[in-house]
Formats: structure tokens, sequence, C-alpha cells
């Protein structure tokens, strides 16, 4: 067997120009409206298709014979094939598919979609409702939230205005851990019964279902399809996952910048989300219809299904024409830039920065010698974005304060001129010390997920509204020195982690047992900061990118025509040639076979 430690680091730089500038194939390209729109009956249930968001697969479906779309934003967990099993939820949708294209879709980790390892963030979310709004040809949609659900469609309704054409919740919260300014959420001794539950008892039906649907405790029958549908929805690692998630939500302070028309629903007494949060929601946004029903389900589609469904036919019928917005909620990064004392940096900041800031999506809006600012559409890339820029200011010998805020600007203007964000700006400059990086608490909050850490500042931020915000730093725990300073990476001094991370790869290539634990092990660093870090630079988990490195050197050794299929296989880690020619055709769009015949 063929011997890789001695590869070479050019091949790891090759390797890392295909990964990162060789777009994949986009999918549904042709998508058609109609394509695979049916009326779904007991026996014909919509065609699932997968929209890609990043280097994750989400899947979704299509049905309904409606003028405008209506994506469904599901709470928890959700699977879409079994949605069909249950008879209350069937008539529920096919009501809405009556006046409206209905897309139904499962989140990142649940259901038919890619499972993940990691925490997801709200704004992870938020470009999967996307992903599957540009793969289903949808421009604008209504958006429906589901409990938790409802989060992720608030934030993406502030955030993306001009493709929201209104907003529907049920069930909704703002944050799921108990506050003297939220009082109704659940206690951390509360929460913990969640989590226990789900550690014990997640696979034999005693899941406490009953508080969901308590109008269908008796049903045996629903009971166990909502079983069902809770674990095939995701398995008892994810649901802790989301759960814990779902404690950190927070979204009390975007709720202001929601300009979408708005009808928030909430049943009397739901056990779960009490109605009080829904009034406490409609309240902070501007014009929204708050409904109260009767009853204690949690569910939409149980209890008086009519009444719901009376309620958003009607506001849906009469919404009026839709009107571009002006402004939308955007991250806010702002850089006081120190030199070093004679300094000449080649190339100019302007062209490391812009590099920085175009690769997270952001968008540079003012740039000096000392101070730049620039917008993004989400906390987790701006935050993504200040680290990778204290990295790379590093080889310029300069170093840097950073702020983050999150705050409504207008679309296409000069918006950083605005009094908030300058005197935002004016706070960070004063106070932010170098080497750091300042967050305001709306930040903090909407960064669950995100595997960083927070440490709360003296220092308050007050906006233009009065409101007064808590200032945290965040830090990477692996991105730190031992004096709490930002690093360039000090335990790889003479590569860059990514190629460190493929030297790895490659010289365990034919090891068939070899995995993202040992290459944990061999780079040093925990899983977690691993998924985050190889996801940042190649948007590829490292499974998939131990994967796709063993595949593009079994290309390699192919196009040699020194060895047969089955023996490139086991050089690269594959027991199994016909899986090998599988993954082959998969990762190149051709099998081995017809390669080594092609060349």
């Amino acid at each position: 067997m063929e011997r890789n430690a001695s590869i070479s680091l050019k091949r790891s730089s090759d390797y890392r120009k295909s990964v990162l500038y060789q777009e994949e194939p986009p999918i549904n390209t042709s998508y058609n409206r109609n394509l695979f729109i049916t009326e779904p009956t007991e026996f014909n249930k919509p065609v699932t298709q997968y929209a890609k968001s990043g280097s994750i697969k989400i899947a979704y479906q299509v049905f309904g014979s409606g003028s405008i779309d209506l994506v469904y934003i599901p709470g928890w967990v959700s699977n879409i094939d079994w949605v069909w099993e249950c008879p209350e939820l069937v008539h529920f949708l096919r009501e809405l598919g009556k006046i409206t294209r209905v897309i139904l879709f499962d989140k990142r980790g649940t259901g038919l979609s890619d499972r993940v390892v990691e925490l997801s963030t709200l704004e992870e979310r938020m470009d999967d409702i996307r992903a599957v709004m540009d793969a289903a040809d949808s421009e604008k949609a209504v958006l429906f939230g589901h409990s938790e659900g409802g989060c992720v469609s608030a934030l993406f309704a502030a955030t993306y205005p001009n493709r929201v054409i209104s907003l529907i919740t049920f069930g909704i919260f703002a944050k799921r851990r108990h506050s003297p300014d939220y009082p109704w959420a659940p206690t951390d001794e509360e929460r913990q019964e969640v989590y226990d539950m789900i550690e014990h008892n997640w696979g034999n039906g005693n899941m406490y279902l009953e508080k969901l649907a308590p109008s269908k405790s008796h049903d045996k029958k629903f009971m166990n399809w909502l079983a069902n549908y809770f674990r095939s929805g995701a398995s008892p690692s994810a649901a802790m996952v989301l759960t814990k998630m779902n404690t950190q939500v927070d979204i009390i302070n975007v709720l202001s910048s929601i300009k979408a028309p708005t009808l928030v629903m909430q049943r009397t007494h739901d056990i779960d989300v009490k109605v009080e949060e829904g009034q406490f929601i409609a309240e902070r946004i501007k014009g929204a219809e708050f409904v109260e029903l009767d009853g204690r389900d949690h569910l939409f589609w149980v209890g008086d299904t009519e009444k719901v469904l009376g309620r958003m036919k009607a506001f849906i019928s009469n919404e009026k024409p839709t009107v571009n917005h002006e402004e939308q909620l955007l991250t806010i990064v702002a850089v006081r830039i120190v030199f070093a004392h004679n300094t000449h940096p080649h190339p100019t900041p302007r062209e490391l920065v812009t590099k920085v800031i175009e690769k997270y999506r952001g968008r540079l809006i003012q740039h000096d010698p000392f101070i730049l600012m620039a917008t993004f559409e989400g906390p987790s890339r701006a935050v993504c974005c200040s680290m990778g820029l204290m990295d790379v200011m590093q080889s310029v010998h300069a170093q840097l304060a950073i702020g983050i805020h999150i705050t409504e600007v207008a679309v296409g203007e000069a918006y950083f001129a605005t009094g908030e964000t300058q005197k935002f700006v004016k706070l960070i400059l004063d106070q932010a010390r170098l080497n750091r990086i300042l967050i305001t608490q709306t930040v903090k909050h909407l960064l669950s997920g995100a595997g960083l850490t927070f440490t709360q500042e003296n220092s308050t931020f007050e906006t233009d509204s009065g409101d007064t915000l808590q200032l945290f730093t965040v830090t990477d725990p692996d991105h730190l020195n031992s004096n709490g300073h930002f690093s360039q990476h000090q335990e790889f001094p003479k590569d860059s982690f990514f190629e460190v991370v493929l030297q790895c790869i490659y010289t365990h290539l034919g090891n068939e047992t070899f995995g993202v634990d040992t290459l944990c092990k061999s780079v040093g660093t925990s899983e977690r900061q691993l998924q985050r870090k190889v996801k940042t630079i190649t948007n590829k988990s490292p499974n998939q990118l131990i994967s796709s490195v063993r595949l593009h050197r079994a290309k390699e050794l192919l196009l040699m025509r020194k060895y047969s299929i089955a023996e490139v296989a086991f050089q690269i880690g594959f027991s199994s040639p016909s899986y090998f020619a599988k993954r082959f055709k998969k990762e190149f769009g051709i099998s081995p076979s017809l390669l080594s015949l092609k060349n």
C-alpha cells in the first residue's frame, strides 16, 4: 500500500484551492414552480426535494393551488414524510393549500434533512429558509412559524423584509429562560426536566407529549403518531442539541424591527407556551394583530383547528399588496486599527480586510487608515469575520479593537452615518480594548449555538429608543493564547490550520478507521471547534472534507493508470470498491471506470 506521510503541502495547497473555489453544480437550477405541486391525498404526498444551504441538504415539499406562497417553519423537530400520516395535520395543510402554494421543510439536523452534530444558530436556520425559498422559486412568501419556528421566522422577517409578505405565528415565545422581564419562560429547573426526559425517555414513549395536545391525550392512535413523529424527526442527541439551543434563544430586541403585517395566535391555557408570551410579542411588533383562542393545545392542528384556519385564511386573503421596505436588520462591525510604529503594510490593509469581509458575505461600508466598518446579514458571520480580521491584520503588525451591534439600516444608503450607529461606534472606540471583540446583548442572544464564550463587561450601550443593553466580550476558546489574547493559531507556527488538517488527512489516507475523533486529537482541538473552523474555511463538515480529500487523491491515482479501481479504493481507505465507486461518482459526476476509459 502506498504511504502518504511524505506528500508535500503543495498537494494540500492545490486541494485547498479546489475546495475553496470550485463550485458544485447548483441544485434545482431549472425548477418549474408547477412541476412537483400535487394535491396530497392519503396515498399521494408531495415529492420530497432537496435544497442546498451551504454544505447541508434541506428536505422540502411543495403543494397547493394558491397564487401566494406560504412557508411553514416547524417547531422543535419535524419529519415531512410523517406529516402525511396524521389525518388532522393533512386536513389543515390541504386547507391552506387551497389558497396558497405551501412549502414545507425539515430544519437542518431533523427529519429528512442532513443530520448535523453541532448546534445550529438562528442565522444558519435563516439560511435554510432562504435556500428552500430559492430552490422553490419563491421570491416572497407568507411565513408561518410554529413555536420555536416562530423565533427564526421573526428574525427572518426583520432581516429580509423584502422576501416576506406577512408573518403568522402560533404558540410562539420570545425567549425560553425565566427572567424578571420575562416571567413566563421555564426556569432552569424546568428546562432540566426536559433534558432528563430526552436523556432517559426519548425512545420508550414516556415523553410527556400529552401537554402538547391535551385534547388528544386519550387518542392512542394520535399519541403514537406524535411520538413516532418526534422520534423520526430527531435522534436523542439531536433533540438534546436543539433543546439546549432553544433555551438560549432571545429575540426580544429584534421584534420592533419587524415591518411585515403580523398575526400572532396563542391559546389561552397552553401549558407549554403561555398566552402572555404572545401578547408580549404582539405589543412589540408595530401593527401586529393578536388573537387569543380557547383551549390548551400547543399544536395548531388539533383542538379548534377551524378557528385557526379561519383566522389564517382571512389574514392572508385580506393582505394588501406588498411594498419594498427601505430598512432591514443588519449586524454592524466597527473596527479601530492600531499599527506598530513605522510599519508599512503590503498588501494594503484595505485589500486584506476586503478579502476577509467578502469571504463572510459582508459589505465594507467605511474604511480609512484607522477605522473601518462593515455590515453582515447575521451576527455569526460578523463574529467569525472579526476573528479572521484579528488573524490577518497581525501579518501587517496591526492590532484591532472591534465592536459589533445589530440595528435597522437603510438599504443602499450610507447608513453608517445614522445617529445610533455613530453613537455605537464612538462607544466602541472609547471602550473597546485592543485584541478584544465587544458585542451588545442583542448580538449575544442571537449567537446561541455558535460555540463561543461570553464575558460580561461593566459598560452598557443605550439605544436611541432608550433601551440599555449590556456589553460582552466574545471569544473563541481555541482562538486565544495563554494570555487570553487572539493568536494566529500558535499551535501551528509554520503552516495554516487548514494546511495542517489536510496534511493529517493525507497521512492517514489508507487508514479505513480514520475519522473526526482521530483528526481532533492529531490537530489538538475539540470536535465542536474543528466543525466550526472547517465549515468556515470550506463550507464542508470534517467528515465531508475527509471524504473529499480521499476521493481527489483517488482521482489522481486513477489518472496515473498504474492501479486498478479496487487497488485505488484500498489505498485511500475504502474497504468496499463498490461503495468507493458510488462515492466517487457522487463527487465527480462520473464513475471511476469511465474516468479510466476516458483518459
